[in-house]
């Protein structure tokens, strides 16, 4: 396998393997890279390793050179750029009167091409945008428009929980959150409950799915019939985190908490007037659909 350094382009995105074409590098060095589109900045985020071929791309493209103080200067220019770029852009969407939220403008490092992205509830004509904006800055323009996770991972914020949110500080890539998460956590099935900023059901539902997943294995499901060591009874609820047990005594008709371990199961059936079942009457068809 070829040694390789991982070389991303912004804060927080994905790595793109390159040769590090003996260059000597590590950790945090900013580079020019050879790319399909021409030389781009970028910084080194993984150090030389050995790359698994699978995880490469096509054509593995070559480290320049390290960034030098005219680079610096050339991104600094750029970044001013694009600044003026969506004053201007901006200025042309209230003419044409269209529909569309400003996020981020970026200049290519040769600053050959602009690339404006946006967001809109529907689509947007903005041929006559484009036109406007090449004649004007005299460069290629690409309009990308994005959806509500990428609008908060570019304009970033503060999370339910007080931190930033995970999308603009080490995520990388979207993966897919469903209802059913939720359900596995025993979340309430009120998805306003746990929807980030975004409006989309919050990436850290993913973080300690396959350890609650793991829990509920091990333990009975809510309705079951059960002998604990306090006589027969029906489970009520599920703590997974600390996998114990709610059961509802049918003797003396208390509520009492046990470990999972303590419990023997006798038979499973499905119940209507114990606390939980909500959860467990989600239409499948909500329970599996992926909200991305």
């Amino acid at each position: 396998m070829p040694i390789c350094v991982g070389v991303a382009f912004k804060r927080v995105a994905r790595s793109y393997w390159f040769d590090p074409n003996g260059i000597s590098l590590k950790e945090g060095d900013r580079v020019v890279v050879e790319t399909s589109h021409g030389e781009e900045l970028g910084s080194v985020k993984i150090g030389p390793r050995e790359a698994p071929i699978e995880d490469m791309q096509s054509v593995l493209n070559f480290v320049l050179r390290h960034a030098g103080a005219e680079d610096a200067a050339r991104e600094k220019e750029n970044l001013g750029k694009a600044r003026e770029a969506l004053v201007l852009c901006k200025e042309r969407i209230g003419f044409y009167g269209l529909s569309m939220k400003l996020l981020q403008a970026e200049y290519s490092f040769d600053a050959s091409q602009v690339t404006i992205y946006f967001a809109s509830e529907s689509r947007v004509d903005f041929r006559n945008l484009v036109r406007d904006l090449a004649a004007e800055l005299h460069v290629r323009v690409q309009m990308h428009q994005v959806g509500a996770r990428d609008e908060a991972k570019i304009l970033g914020g503060v999370g339910p929980c007080g931190l930033t949110l995970c999308c603009a500080t080490f995520l990388t890539e979207f993966a897919p959150v469903s209802m059913k998460m939720a359900k596995d956590q025993s979340l309430f099935l009120n998805p306003v409950k746990f929807s980030g900023i975004c409006g989309k059901l919050m990436c850290c539902l993913r973080y300690e799915h396959e350890t609650y997943v793991e829990a509920r294995s091990r333990m009975p499901q809510i309705g079951a019939i059960v002998m604990s060591p306090r006589g027969q009874g029906k489970v009520a609820e599920l703590n997974l985190l600390k996998e114990t047990v709610i059961v509802h005594l049918f003797e003396s008709g208390a509520e009492l908490e046990f470990i999972a371990s303590e419990l023997k199961i006798e038979k499973t059936t499905r119940c209507t007037d114990c606390r939980g079942c909500q959860v467990d009457q989600l239409q499948d068809d909500a329970a599996e659909s992926t909200l991305l």
